[in-house]
């Protein structure tokens, strides 16, 4: 893992990695972290496995972590693709027009009728046997395609969708993220839009801004109330061709961006969880819109490829940077075909210096500081990463109300 000074320890995840539908592995291994920590901690999931493995083994934890309360197999249903779909229309929360066939013609049918090319989803992706070749979202531009691809449905293990394609534009992909109290009582919350992604107009956000957006974040804080949500979310929207934002994905766990909502004094969702979770006052946001999140690597790749770079600077935009997936090849490699395939150019710069061995690719979220300290941003970047689980102060108990003290020592992470 090397040198971090946001973590001091990990622990391996279940042998054989993890499985939602089967989460008794995770339970055991938990059991055991708790027993090594001798205290209890926070447990906060960082990809939908882990939230929807982590939610059905919450009662059986109870008394060795602190986890948001989501009763109901809750992130099981929001993650399920058909489920958001129904939730959206129970509710009247802006959705892309969604079909679920029920049968090879249907599907075919439905393919014309929502209009070529369609989008093509599986209910529950995490379904997907390995080595399938099914992938979860997929474009599909013919009706046959539609019909092949409902003739896999028993191999697929879940439902699948048609939803009526969206085109990506310059102001189309936004993204709203929160943390959440007992009945969906939100404790920070925010929209951004997502200025540049990898891959181009599809991919992750490599360069987003947070912007108030009254229509996303209406949606946001409907959904979390309704559903009485506790813990972070992290939803996707597009604006279709009227400038609506349809909701088009729902994260029960934080974004790989959501540092960019942090405030002026450094609280972000994930500290503001803390603080909730351990019966501490979560302070009231102080500032935060304008801020803007950068993806070093991707963002230069998008740059690249997008021939065009965004305007960071301007005004006196405050830069959150990150770089992902340090030790994955796979972004260098392509960053070096790009630069050798079209050159450096006068439009193209790198966004900031890049470290010599790379950021660090997971990390545990340290507790939060005290307050007036100036909230200097970091360059932390967080991929989905599995549970983080978050050591508290005191032995045996949540650390006391009161301003957020930082712990003596780096915190720890279980990896899936």
């Amino acid at each position: 893992m090397g040198r971090s000074r946001y973590l001091r320890a990990t622990h391996p995840g279940p042998a054989g990695g993890l499985d939602p539908e089967a989460p008794e592995a995770l339970l055991e291994c938990l059991v055991g972290v708790s027993e090594r920590l001798g205290r209890p901690a926070v447990l906060v999931a960082m990809d939908d496995l882990s939230a929807i493995a982590v939610s059905r083994v919450a009662p059986m934890l109870t008394d060795r972590f602190r986890i948001p309360h989501q009763p109901d197999d809750l992130p099981a249903r929001v993650a399920d693709k058909a489920e958001l779909s129904r939730l959206c229309a129970r509710w009247d929360v802006p959705h892309p027009e969604t079909v679920i066939p029920q049968s090879g013609a249907e599907a075919a049918r439905a393919a014309w009728t929502l209009g070529l090319p369609v989008v093509a989803k599986w209910s529950r992706p995490w379904l997907l046997p390995a080595g399938s070749g099914l992938r979860s979202t997929t474009l599909v531009d013919s009706a046959a395609g539609a019909r092949e691809l409902y003739a896999r449905s028993a191999e697929a293990g879940s439902p699948l969708l048609l939803q009526r394609f969206l085109p990506a534009g310059p102001d189309t992909d936004w993204f709203f993220h929160g943390a959440f109290g007992r009945g969906g009582r939100p404790l920070l919350a925010g929209s951004g839009r997502k200025e540049q992604a990898w891959p181009v107009r599809a991919g992750l956000t490599a360069v987003g801004r947070w912007l108030a957006d009254p229509a996303v974040e209406e949606s946001g804080l409907r959904l979390a109330e309704r559903l009485g949500y506790q813990g972070i979310l992290d939803l996707d929207f597009r604006r279709d061709e009227r400038g609506e934002a349809r909701l088009v994905d729902f994260n029960p766990r934080p974004g790989a961006q959501f540092r960019l909502f942090a405030d002026d004094a450094g609280l972000d969702v994930v500290q503001a969880m803390y603080l909730d979770l351990t019966g501490q006052r979560v302070p009231e946001p102080a500032g935060g819109p304008g801020r803007v999140f950068v993806a070093e690597n991707y963002a230069l790749l998008a740059s690249v490829r997008g021939r065009s770079l965004p305007r960071l600077r301007g005004g006196g935009a405050r830069v959150e940077a990150a770089w992902f997936a340090a030790d994955d090849p796979a972004p260098f490699l392509a960053m070096l075909c790009a630069l050798l395939g079209r050159g450096l150019g006068k439009g193209v710069r790198l966004l900031r210096g890049v470290p010599a061995q790379g950021r660090r690719t997971v990390r545990a979220v340290r507790a939060p500081r005290q307050r007036g300290g100036g909230g200097r941003a970091r360059g932390d970047g967080l991929p989905e990463a599995g549970p983080a689980v978050i050591r508290q102060g005191a032995p045996g108990v949540p650390a006391p109300p009161g301003p957020p003290q930082a712990p003596a020592e780096p915190d720890e992470l279980v990896s899936r």
